[in-house]
């Protein structure tokens, strides 16, 4: 038997510790600004100093696959450097700036994390904190290969990236559908909701503040404003009021048509996926389409799973290595985050069979034999390449609005009679 949960009984986000210790450590700090103890001239100055030193990588330890790659793949090919790779696995990416931010507020300039695998909120609130190293990216020899007019390089949710953080790969938000029942998908999001009233009780989505049930909201207030261009990237109690009502109206209209009737809705991503699996919906959402051909060939998801891509794109965004301003190990956390970032790290971290990442690099800015890295890869019978499934993309919106979203949602969604 599958657990839902009643979105009524959800509790928030764990952003709380984060928020604060981050009062506390401004208040305590009064807004002093954080020198690191390291500065380095040059990336070789970079390598003399990494020499020797044990990097802690802390990222979320629940993905099987990354973890295998950062182990077998990634910790090898430092270890070359003379570095070594030490993962560190935690449940909520929020745990490790709650390291650094309780460190910093002890005084530490040893610090125990040394990279982060972050974005979105937990970047915008070091960066509010001064808890990051700025400006540290353009010393990595491999930056040379991204494209520095790339907008999901230049801002991480609405907060620009400075150089604070090194990008290591993109994601897309996705929808897919099981072909044997839908014969001619929906091809916008006014068509997914359209479509789903037309066929109660064949659609859901997570509930917020669940990460992809947040990233549903978002796309329907994207959607319901007539496009990306027309929602302020920075938030604001005045672009709330403009924008949230309409995609809140939305939902109520939908829930009588959803799974169960609204009554509950998944309790993740998941779940969600459960109920596509079992025949109970017919579309669902994620925000890692890699993982769909894995799923579709041990079974977990049917054969006649396909990608649905919308005419007006969907969000995307992209995941860095951020290095916090009193990692003890700077250096060597530098040297990591430029070899993460070698095209041959990129190729390996984009097979499907190893992790399925899409690249930040430009394939174009690469020669030859580097390109040819990635035109080698395995393509997927179920997802197509990254540039047909982020054709009109659109970056995220400032994090500020997730929080603010989710808390509408819960008050006159999930609790509405």
């Amino acid at each position: 038997m599958h657990r839902f949960f009643a979105p009524q009984a959800r509790r928030r986000p764990a952003l709380l510790p984060v928020t604060a210790i981050l009062a506390l450590f401004l208040t305590s700090c009064s807004g002093a600004a954080i020198e690191p103890t390291e500065q380095f001239d040059s990336f070789g100055e970079v390598l003399s100093a990494a020499d020797g030193q044990t990097v802690d990588l802390w990222m979320f330890g629940g993905d099987a696959k990354g973890n295998a790659y950062v182990d077998e793949t990634l910790a090898p090919a430092v270890r070359e450097q003379g570095i070594t790779l030490r993962r560190v696995p935690i449940a909520d990416t929020p745990d490790a700036l709650n390291r650094v931010l309780s460190e910093l507020q002890a005084g530490r300039d040893d610090g125990s994390v040394d990279l982060v695998w972050a974005n979105g909120p937990t970047f915008s609130t070091g960066r509010q904190a001064g808890a990051w190293r700025c400006g540290w990216t353009d010393l990595l020899p491999n930056m040379q290969f991204t494209d520095p007019d790339d907008p999901l390089l230049l801002d991480d949710f609405g907060a620009p990236v400075d150089g604070c953080e090194a990008p290591w790969h993109k994601a897309q938000f996705t929808f897919f559908y099981n072909s044997d029942a839908i014969a001619d998908p929906p091809t916008s999001l006014q068509g997914i909701l359209d479509w789903a009233e037309a066929n109660p009780g064949r659609f859901t989505y997570p509930g917020p503040p669940d990460f992809t049930g947040s990233v549903f909201l978002r796309e329907v207030m994207v959607s319901a404003a007539g496009g990306a261009d027309q929602v302020p990237l920075t938030y604001s109690e005045q672009a709330f009021d403009d924008h949230a009502p309409a995609a809140l109206q939305a939902l109520r209209d939908l829930a009588p048509s959803l799974w169960r009737e609204g009554d509950t809705y998944p309790r993740d991503e998941q779940a969600l996926n459960t109920l596509f699996a079992n025949g109970e919906v017919d579309i669902a959402m994620t925000y890692g389409p890699a993982t769909l051909t894995e799923l579709v060939a041990s079974g977990a998801l049917p054969p006649s799973t396909k990608v649905l891509t919308l005419e007006e794109g969907t969000v995307g965004n992209a995941s860095f290595l951020a290095l916090p301003v009193n990692a003890a190990d700077a250096a060597g956390a530098m040297v990591v985050a430029n070899i993460a970032l070698s095209p041959e790290q990129q190729a390996a971290k984009a097979d499907l069979d190893m992790w399925g990442q899409f690249t930040v690099l430009d394939t174009e800015l690469l020669s030859p034999a580097q390109q040819s890295l990635f035109e080698r890869l395995p393509e997927s019978p179920i997802v197509p390449d990254y540039e047909e499934l982020s054709r009109n993309t659109h970056g995220e919106l400032a994090a500020e609005w997730v929080p603010a979203l989710d808390e509408a949602w819960r008050q006159d969604i999930a609790s509405a009679p």
